[in-house]
């Protein structure tokens, strides 16, 4: 016999499932910031690397070249605005996972304008487009991942 309203609810439909509470989704926001961490080291690396091979990452404006810590500080910053938006995004959207790559790739995909406005030479260019994209390799799947389940 029933004990309760849900179970004499399933017994009377049994060709309903039973309405269960979602689950809490798992919190997004500490792995997110162990993966803008690691994209901060990448991202730091891919100018060391750009450095070591003779890239000066001059920026014409002024004539200063990028510090490395630029690289650091900059893609930490922005990745951890990432996982804020992620955040508003498991919040609101009906489909977070799919919300949240959709939004990052298009992101990305602005991130590697200004490379190309500030008119540096192409090394230059490159070393910043491939900086941009290692880092977003490195954070869009772990948030998605985080947002999926």
């Amino acid at each position: 016999m029933p004990t309760d309203r849900k179970d004499a609810h399933d017994l009377h439909h049994p060709h309903r499932p039973a309405q269960h509470p979602r689950p809490a989704a798992p919190p997004a926001f500490l792995p997110g910031l162990a993966a803008a961490a690691a994209a901060a080291v990448t991202a730091t690396a891919v100018a060391a690397l750009a450095m070591a091979a003779g890239v000066d990452l001059e920026l014409p404006d002024g004539g200063k070249s990028i510090p490395l810590v630029g690289f650091t500080q900059l893609t930490f910053t922005f990745s951890v605005v990432g996982i804020l938006i992620a955040l508003a995004i498991r919040r609101w959207a009906s489909r977070p996972a799919r919300t949240w790559v959709r939004t990052a790739v298009a992101l990305t995909a602005l991130s590697l304008v200004p490379p190309f406005l500030v008119d540096a030479n192409l090394a230059t260019e490159c070393t910043l487009v491939l900086a941009h994209l290692t880092a977003a390799a490195v954070v869009i799947p772990v948030i998605a991942r985080r947002l999926a389940i």
